[in-house]
């Protein structure tokens, strides 16, 4: 079972929830903030024994850390790696990697594979849940690909009676997993993307979007909306 952590600093009294648990540099951001956080893991992520049709593979969609991870614990060789997140390709590059192309969004990386690489053959490596823009982009542009399920993502549901100022999403997946047993109306929401954004507005007015797609950012934006 997850560890809930509550944060105080006593100089404020606004309590942020992230929805993901950070790390210790990130913590940093917010109590150098003043702010309070509770966290906790909203999703859980459990890989699966996959096999791909291949041995060595030529060009690889990798769209998330944990995909990253997944091929790292394989040790699949790919000759060129296609990615969503500055993140994701700097996990792979430092295991010597070749990162040929990166996006911030898959709909993104999939425009700039039917664009430039639509004769290539790709093996895509993604979760239960991934979103459906890549994909249906190159099936649209009959880019060949094979999809290889590499985790399993599921929702950790958990009720909070107490009260919160914002609250920090980085997936779609985290604001149903929260939503199913709390409330969000009213209160600002803080959402790495705009596919997480878009599901926070089901429930939400407030909406504040990260300016770039990474923890930090969504963490500068939190920061820059309390300060002000």
């Amino acid at each position: 079972m997850d560890s809930l952590d509550l944060h105080t600093c006593f100089k404020e009294k606004r309590t942020i929830l992230s929805t993901k648990t950070l790390s210790s540099s990130q913590k940093n951001l917010l109590l150098n903030a003043n702010l309070q956080f509770v966290e906790y893991n909203a999703i859980k992520i459990e890989f699966l024994d996959f096999h791909s049709t291949k041995t060595i593979l030529e060009n690889a969609i990798i769209t998330s850390k944990n995909s990253a991870k997944a091929i790292l614990d394989k040790q699949i060789e790919i000759t060129n790696c296609f990615c969503v997140g500055d993140k994701t390709a700097a996990s792979l590059q430092e295991n010597g990697y070749f990162v040929k192309e990166t996006a911030n969004y898959g709909s993104e990386l999939g425009t700039v594979i039917a664009e430039k690489y639509r004769e290539e053959k790709f093996s895509f490596f993604c979760g239960n849940k991934r979103r459906p823009e890549l994909p249906s982009i190159l099936k649209e542009n009959k880019v060949d690909f094979e999809e290889i399920e590499v985790y399993k993502t599921s929702l950790n549901f958990r009720d909070f009676e107490q009260e919160f100022d914002g609250i920090l999403f980085f997936s779609p997946s985290a604001v149903k997993s929260f939503t199913k047993e709390n409330k969000l109306a009213g209160i600002p929401a803080f959402c790495i993307g705009k596919t997480t954004a878009a599901e926070a507005e089901k429930h939400t007015k407030k909406i504040i979007t990260a300016t770039k797609p990474s923890i930090e950012n969504v963490i500068v934006q939190v920061v820059k909306y309390f300060k002000t």
